[in-house]
C-alpha cells in the first residue's frame, strides 16, 4: 500500500490529532495502572473526541477520528518493531 492512498483517506488538517495521540499512547504506556490492552481504546477515543471537536459532529468525524487512532497505534508499533529488529540483527 502506498502512503498516497493513506493520505488521501485522512484529513490534513487532523495531522495534529494523529501527532497529539501518538503522544498519548506512549504517556499511556508509561503509565503503570493502565493496562497495554486498553491503550488503543483510549487512543482511539480521545481521536474521535478530537476530531468531532475540529470538524463537527458527523459521521466522518467518527471515522476519520478511528483512522487517525488507527494509525497512530500502528505508527508506535511500527517504530517499536523496526527497533525491536535492529536490534536482534545488532546481537546476531
Amino acid at each position: 500500500m502506498e502512503w498516497d492512498i493513506i493520505q488521501g483517506l485522512i484529513d490534513g488538517r487532523l495531522l495534529i490529532v494523529l501527532a497529539a495521540c501518538w503522544v498519548i499512547g506512549y504517556v499511556l504506556k508509561q503509565t503503570p495502572k493502565v493496562p497495554d490492552w486498553t491503550i488503543i481504546y483510549i487512543v482511539t477515543a480521545v481521536a474521535i473526541v478530537f476530531v468531532i471537536l475540529m470538524l463537527g459532529l458527523l459521521v466522518e468525524s467518527v471515522v476519520q477520528g478511528i483512522l487517525v487512532g488507527a494509525v497512530a497505534v500502528f505508527g508506535n508499533q511500527l517504530v517499536k518493531q523496526a527497533k525491536k529488529g535492529a536490534d536482534a540483527d545488532a546481537n546476531a
